[in-house]
């Protein structure tokens, strides 16, 4: 095989790859209200503590206090399958103040 020929050969090898790889990558989608409190639900979370912004779609933002190990692995699957990441916000309310 002439050099030229390899030279060609490995460039159309790279570009068909990338092209491979590209068609796996899929933008995320957004989830509605609905399916973000029907899938928090299903994971021992109250309504609304599942958000996705719409600026960083790829992001499933879980607010809650104190989550518990199981809840973290059940949001953090259904964002897997769902092409996003996980991200778990630890937030700690205040207290009543005692009267």
């Amino acid at each position: 095989m002439k050099r030229f020929d390899r030279k060609r050969l490995l460039v159309m090898s790279v570009a068909l790859a990338f092209v491979a790889l590209s068609a796996c990558a899929t933008p995320a989608s957004m989830h509605d209200e609905a399916q973000l409190n029907s899938v928090a639900l299903g994971c021992g979370l109250a309504l609304g503590e599942l958000i996705q912004d719409e600026s960083e779609k790829r992001l499933l933002l879980t607010v809650h206090q104190d989550t518990n190990p199981q809840q973290r692995v059940c949001v953090a699957r259904w964002a897997r399958r769902n092409g996003l990441k996980a991200v778990f916000v630890n937030m700690r309310f205040p207290e009543e103040p005692k009267t």
